[in-house]
C-alpha cells in the first residue's frame, strides 16, 4: 500500500506556485481493488519534490480537507438538510451515517435501520448481529424523510429499492399511504398525515456503471443501481423518478474539486488566489468531465478503459500507460511552456 509518508507528505511551499496542479480519479489509476497500483507509488513521489522542477505539486487526494470523493460534495448541501430526517445509503453497517453527521446531517437514518424498527419491511433479510448493533432506533411512521443521499455503492439492493419506493411513494413517512403524483411538480398538496408534503429529494453521488477493481473485468457500481432503481420506479409508477446526480463527470462535480484546489493552493501559498493566477488542473482518469470543465486530461490504460476494443469514448489530451507517465508527461509539458 501507499505509505504514510507519501500520502501526507504535503508541506507549505514558498509563495511561488508551482504551474500545474492534480485532480486522480482511485479506482484503475491509483488502486485495484485494495491494491496499489505500484506506478502510483512512483507517481506520488514526483508530486511530492522528486520532479525535474523541485517543487512539491499539490494534488486532491488525501488529507481531509484534500479528498474528494464522489459524495464529499455533499457537505456543500448539509445546511438545507442540516435538522431534516434524511436517508443515506451505501456502505456496511452505519459508516455511511457517521459520514453523513461528520459533513453536517444532523439526522441521519441507514435502510437498516427501518429494517430494525419493522423487519416486516423487507423480510428477506435478517439483521445480523452486527447491523442490529450499529441499527438507530426510529419510529419512521412519524418521521418524514426529505431527501435519500445514495452516498455510496449499496451492499443491500432489494432492501435499498424498497425503502427508496416507500420514502418517494408516501412523500417521505414509510408505512404511510402511497401518494404517487407527477413527481416533476415543485410542490404537493398535504398528505393524509399532515406531515410536510414537499417531494423528496434524490441524490446520486456516483454516475459510474463500471469501475475497475483486481478482478479481471471491471464491476458494476452505483450508476448500475441508480438504473437498476429507475427501472423498477418506471414499471411501478408510471416514469423515472427525478434526481440529481452528483460525480464524475456532472459540472458540479468538478466546480466543488476546484474550490477544494484553491483552498489548498491558499493554504500552501499563504494568501489568496484570484483569476488566472490559479495553475492549470490536470485530471488523471475521467475525460469526459475534465474535458467539460476546460481541464487537460489523460487516460490510464490500467483502468477500464481496453485498446483492444477501440477509441475511448471521450478523447482525452493524452494516453498513458499508467500514473506514473501520466504525472511525468503533464509535467513535462508545463516545463515545455515555460
Amino acid at each position: 500500500m501507499l505509505t504514510q509518508s507519501q500520502l501526507e507528505d504535503q508541506a507549505p511551499q514558498a509563495a511561488k506556485l508551482p504551474p500545474l496542479v492534480f485532480t486522480f480519479d482511485i479506482d484503475g489509476v491509483l488502486l485495484r481493488g485494495p491494491h496499489t497500483i505500484p506506478a502510483a507509488r512512483r507517481a506520488l513521489d514526483m508530486l511530492n519534490g522528486a520532479n525535474p522542477m523541485g517543487v512539491k505539486i499539490p494534488f486532491i487526494l488525501i488529507h481531509v480537507n484534500q479528498v474528494v470523493q464522489a459524495h464529499t460534495i455533499l457537505k456543500s448541501v448539509a445546511n438545507k438538510y442540516a435538522k431534516k430526517p434524511v436517508l443515506v445509503l451505501g456502505g456496511r453497517n452505519d459508516a455511511v451515517r457517521k459520514v453523513a453527521e461528520s459533513y453536517g446531517f444532523q439526522h441521519a437514518y441507514t435502510t437498516l435501520d427501518v429494517l430494525a424498527w419493522k423487519p416486516e419491511v423487507w423480510p428477506f433479510h435478517d439483521l445480523t448481529p452486527e447491523e442490529r448493533a450499529s441499527a438507530k432506533h426510529a419510529d419512521f411512521s412519524n418521521l418524514p424523510i426529505s431527501a435519500i443521499f445514495v452516498s455510496h455503492d449499496p451492499r443491500n439492493w432489494s432492501l435499498d429499492i424498497q425503502v427508496m419506493l416507500d420514502v418517494i411513494r408516501s412523500r417521505g413517512i414509510i408505512g404511510g399511504p402511497y401518494l404517487d403524483v407527477d413527481a416533476h411538480q415543485s410542490s404537493y398538496s398535504s398528505n393524509a398525515s399532515g406531515h410536510s408534503s414537499d417531494p423528496v429529494e434524490l441524490v446520486f453521488c456516483n454516475p459510474d456503471l463500471l469501475w475497475k477493481s483486481d478482478f479481471a473485468q471491471p464491476r458494476i457500481g452505483q450508476g448500475a443501481f441508480r438504473e437498476a432503481f429507475q427501472a423498477v420506479y418506471k414499471a411501478v409508477v408510471g416514469s423515472p423518478y427525478p434526481c440529481v446526480q452528483y460525480g464524475k463527470p456532472a459540472r458540479a462535480t468538478y466546480d466543488f474539486a476546484e474550490r477544494v484546489l484553491r483552498d489548498r493552493l491558499e493554504e500552501l501559498n499563504g494568501g489568496r488566489i484570484v483569476g488566472m493566477d490559479m495553475p492549470r488542473v490536470y485530471m488523471v482518469g475521467d475525460i469526459a468531465g475534465a474535458n467539460a470543465a476546460g481541464w487537460p486530461s489523460v487516460l490510464v490504460k490500467t483502468g477500464v478503459y481496453e485498446p483492444a476494443r477501440g477509441p475511448p469514448t471521450h478523447e482525452p489530451t493524452y494516453i498513458a500507460e499508467d500514473v506514473e507517465e501520466a504525472v511525468r508527461w503533464a509535467i513535462d509539458r508545463e516545463m515545455g511552456r515555460k
